[in-house]
């Protein structure tokens, strides 16, 4: 196995591991607490990989990590929680895959490169086919939850572009960045929590054992993947991979709920791992050319 393809591989297990939040969410987690279940799910992790990599930020890396964490983080584990409680699933989960297509726009907008055509519809497959994965018949539509999937999908595309541009803080490893982020983004949703959804209540075993899977496993190790990935992958194939947390929910219901595959929803599956994989084969360099005298070159394209 070559390095960039381990590097895929590594990098793909984060969104599968954020694809079991919602059954965590449901099934184990007190309802109705969005901005605590962010904050639990943020802020213990956050200082466990700060205190791992013994790093802290330096000079600009301060306010770096604050405007990301609080993108990537306060912002959109804010918004995917409210999604999540107040949307049936597969509705968030249709939210939640407009990333591809966010990160392209970013990407547009932020590191002035060009898109290809076919990566916007690819990002619109990876859509469509979620959407057959996920939505049904009795799906009902929250105003409120919809955008706040949406919202929560572009917030982290954004995110991921800056943390692109800006590239890995010198001398510190994707640990440390993640750590900075998360504690950033975990501090901010301190005060939002305790302000809406008051004291924390008391919680069970079953609660305990979800928000420390959520903590150690989801994000911690999640998010230390994902910001390794950020590093040595292209950004918009990047995005891509995100579609594998709706596939994995969907997949994990099967599994776990004994919930039922149609053969629409196995086409839509088809189709949105399809755009993902030829995303990825897109993005793979070809044979270098020699220079030869010419035009200056054009923009990038991705």
């Amino acid at each position: 196995m070559n390095r960039s393809t381990k590097d895929l591989l590594l990098t793909a297990l984060a969104p599968v591991m954020w694809g079991t939040t919602y059954i965590v969410t449901t099934e184990f987690l007190p309802a109705d607490r969005p901005f605590l279940t962010a904050m639990l799910r943020a802020l213990p992790a956050g200082l466990l990989l700060i205190l791992l990599s013994r790093r802290l930020p330096k000079g600009a890396w301060w306010w770096k990590s604050a405007v990301i964490g609080t993108l990537n983080i306060a912002a959109f584990f804010a918004l995917l929680f409210i999604a999540t409680y107040r949307l049936p699933g597969g509705v968030a989960a249709v939210a939640a895959a407009v990333g591809p297509l966010a990160t392209a726009g970013a990407t547009l907008l932020i590191l002035h490169q060009r898109v290809r055509l076919r990566t916007w519809l690819l990002g619109l497959a990876g859509v469509g086919g979620v959407a057959l994965v996920v939505l049904t018949a009795e799906a009902e539509l929250d105003l409120i939850g919809a955008l706040a999937g949406v919202g929560g999908a572009v917030s982290m595309a954004v995110a991921v572009v800056l943390t692109k541009r800006w590239g890995m803080p010198e001398g510190a490893g994707p640990a440390a960045l993640a750590g900075w982020q998360l504690t950033a983004g975990g501090l901010l949703l301190v005060p939002l929590a305790f302000a809406t959804e008051g004291a924390i209540p008391a919680l069970t075993a079953d609660n305990l054992l979800g928000y420390a899977y959520l903590g150690l496993v989801n994000t911690a190790l999640g998010y230390w993947l994902w910001f390794r990935g950020i590093g040595r992958l292209s950004v918009v194939p990047l995005s891509f991979l995100g579609l594998l947390s709706p596939l994995t929910a969907a997949t994990v219901g099967w599994l776990v709920l004994g919930e039922t595959f149609t053969i629409w929803q196995t086409a839509g599956f088809a189709v949105a791992l399809a755009a993902t994989v030829t995303a990825q084969l897109q993005a793979r360099p070809k044979t270098p050319v020699p220079p030869t005298a010419g035009p200056r070159p054009r923009l990038a394209r991705v």
